[in-house]
C-alpha cells in the first residue's frame, strides 16, 4: 500500500470540490488504497482548520474523516528537519512524510523543497504507482 501525508489544503479542497483531484485522493483513503501518515500536530491542524466556521463543513463529515485517518493511518514520531521553511507550520508535514517514507500531497508545492516525493493531487494521481 502507498503511504501518504496530506497537507491540510488537500482536505479543504476535497470538502469543497469532491469530484476534483483532492476528492479522488480522499476517496482512495476511504477505500483504503492509501495509508495516511500523521502525528499529533498534523491531526490538530486538520481539526482546527476543517472546523473553522468560515468553511461550514459538516462536523460529522469532518469527524468521520479524521477518525478514519487516525484509525486506519500510521502515527509516526518525527525528527525536526534542518532544511529552511518559509512557513514553519509546513515543516510538520514534511517531517512526517520523511519519517514514514510517504508521498507528501499538497496544493502548494512552493511551500516545500523540490523533492520527488512531494506532489500535487493531480501529479500524484498521474505519476504515483
Amino acid at each position: 500500500m502507498i503511504k501518504v501525508v496530506l497537507d491540510t489544503n488537500v482536505l479543504v479542497s476535497a470538502f469543497w470540490t469532491r469530484p476534483g483531484n483532492a476528492g479522488k485522493i480522499i476517496d482512495m483513503v476511504i477505500a483504503r488504497q492509501l495509508i495516511p501518515c500523521y502525528n499529533a500536530k498534523v491531526l490538530l491542524e486538520y481539526m482546527e482548520v476543517l472546523n473553522r466556521p468560515k468553511f461550514k463543513f459538516p462536523s460529522s463529515d469532518v469527524n468521520n474523516l479524521l477518525a478514519l485517518i487516525k484509525n486506519e493511518g500510521i502515527s509516526v514520531i518525527t525528527q525536526h528537519s534542518s532544511i529552511p521553511f518559509n512557513d514553519e507550520s509546513d515543516r510538520v508535514f514534511y517531517d512526517v512524510a520523511t519519517a514514514c517514507g510517504a508521498y507528501l500531497i499538497t496544493g502548494n508545492l512552493k511551500h516545500y523543497p523540490d523533492e520527488p516525493f512531494i506532489l500535487t493531487p493531480g501529479q500524484f494521481l498521474t505519476t504515483a504507482p
